[in-house]
């Protein structure tokens, strides 16, 4: 605290720098306490006046002065205390109300991102429950097939009592009678089969599609002479190509699994080759020559020219594609269909050696070799498509066993409606077809006659 000394008398004058306060001083000692305005620092200005000249001595009166002295000292230090402590205090406020702001923002912050966040959640929920929605119907099938499996098994049971209960009542010598009475039924009916190697066509169903590739035109084969094997093979194209693709099962063939490839020493003219007891037979490029190609050892084992047989488009079936002679085989051999100008461009029919080409006999058809669509052999007799086109069916037969013809009405389905090779595998009972690019099976159905021990 600061003292200001004006005049000691008759007048004192005090100037307390600190708070303003309110101080009240007695009357016999005449003295008074003035409040005056702050200064620049905001602290304020107290005089104190004497009101008497006589105070001024040594007496009481200045003992009196000097313990309001000492007094108004103690306050203003308390004063400043005061102040010291209301300072500190104030910037103790100001810095908990920043702190205050800083955690309002951060409130809302917190408030905002957990806004966020719920959406965001939500959100995500709601999309993995679109995701599963799909699966309801899956679950409802799992239950059905649940039911069902529990179904199955239920009947296994019951099944499987009832075979214990016969199997209890015919005994282990019932059983093996019946066992062997299977296997001569089984002999009766393989014998009963083998008479069943010819037939008349009744009917053609399918087709079964096994594969799409390569271009419009082609042909592919297994052999029917073939025992333990069922290999395929692919020539793409009808003409100028050497290449043949072998496939060592029809499941290779479907799955596209080559196992080896030929190039041949000559290329084909035509889609009508066939595979018979290991050798392919095909038509020589720009000729009437069949040639025999032995897969095994990669060699030609013979060619052979069919006399006045048309080649390269002049007798080609309804499609063209130098389809001039048709190479086929059925369950009585191997034969060649073609057409000459001796025969007036209509079909001629030859049975052929498969060792040397040699023809062995030759039948003289009625029908245009040009106004055919395809043409296969089953049991000796030629069966004739009228189209290759949509519409199709086998509207033709001649047999060589009779040298008779007549017309029929077998319909087919020509799925893709261009066909451009179709021959009969006699071990499949199938038709091979080539047809618009997909390879393609029909099945067959033969009328039979079988004769018994009693007929004559």
């Amino acid at each position: 605290m600061r003292v200001l000394w004006g005049l000691l008398c008759p007048v004192l004058s005090l100037t307390i720098f600190g708070l303003c306060p309110s101080v009240t001083i007695g009357p016999k000692e005449g003295w008074q306490v003035y409040s005056s305005a702050q200064d620049a620092d905001g602290r304020c200005i107290c005089t104190v006046v004497a009101p008497e000249q006589s105070l001024c001595s040594r007496d009481a009166k200045s003992r009196q002065l000097r313990q309001l002295l000492e007094k108004v000292q103690n306050m203003s230090q308390s004063i400043e205390v005061l102040n010291l402590r209301t300072q500190r205090d104030f910037q103790y406020v100001m810095k908990m109300e920043n702190q205050m702001k800083g955690l309002r923002t951060k409130f809302r912050q917190i408030e905002d991102d957990r806004k966020s966040i719920m959406a965001r959640n939500f959100q995500e929920l709601k999309d993995k429950m679109d995701e599963l929605k799909p699966l309801i119907p899956v679950l409802e099938q799992y239950k059905m097939d649940a039911a069902l499996i529990s179904q199955f098994k239920e009947e296994i049971r019951n099944l499987s009592t009832v075979l214990t209960g016969i199997q209890e009542e015919l005994g282990a010598y019932d059983y093996d009678e019946l066992y062997q009475r299977v296997l001569r039924l089984d002999g009766r009916l393989r014998g009963c089969m083998g008479k069943l190697t010819c037939g008349k066509l009744m009917k053609i169903t399918g087709p079964v599609t096994m594969k799409t590739s390569g271009t419009r035109f082609g042909a592919w084969m297994t052999d029917p002479l073939a025992t333990g094997s069922n290999r395929v093979w692919y020539m793409d194209s009808y003409t100028n190509s050497k290449i043949v693709r072998e496939f060592k099962t029809m499941e290779d063939f479907v799955a596209g699994v080559v196992s080896r490839t030929y190039s041949l020493p000559f290329k084909w003219e035509g889609t009508n080759h066939i595979v018979y007891n290991g050798s392919l037979y095909y038509n020589k490029y720009q000729s009437n020559i069949i040639v025999k190609y032995s897969f095994e050892t990669g060699s030609v084992l013979a060619q052979r020219a069919l006399e006045f047989a048309g080649f390269h488009n002049m007798y080609p079936y309804t499609w063209g594609g130098y389809s001039d002679i048709d190479v086929m085989a059925d369950e009585l051999g191997m034969w060649a269909v073609y057409a000459t100008n001796q025969n007036a461009g209509n079909v001629v029919i030859s049975q052929v050696d498969p060792d040397t080409l040699h023809v062995l006999r030759t039948w003289n058809t009625e029908y245009s070799k040009r106004n055919a669509g395809e043409s296969f052999m089953i049991c000796g007799t030629l069966y004739v498509t009228n189209s290759h086109l949509s519409g199709a069916k086998v509207y033709y037969a001649y047999s060589t066993k009779t040298s008779t013809y007549e017309y029929i009405d077998i319909p087919f389905h020509n799925q893709y409606f261009h066909i451009s090779m179709l021959d009969y595998n006699a071990r499949e009972r199938a038709l091979y077809a080539w047809n618009n690019g997909h390879q393609v099976i029909f099945n067959v159905t033969l009328f039979h006659v079988i004769k018994t021990e009693d007929d004559s």
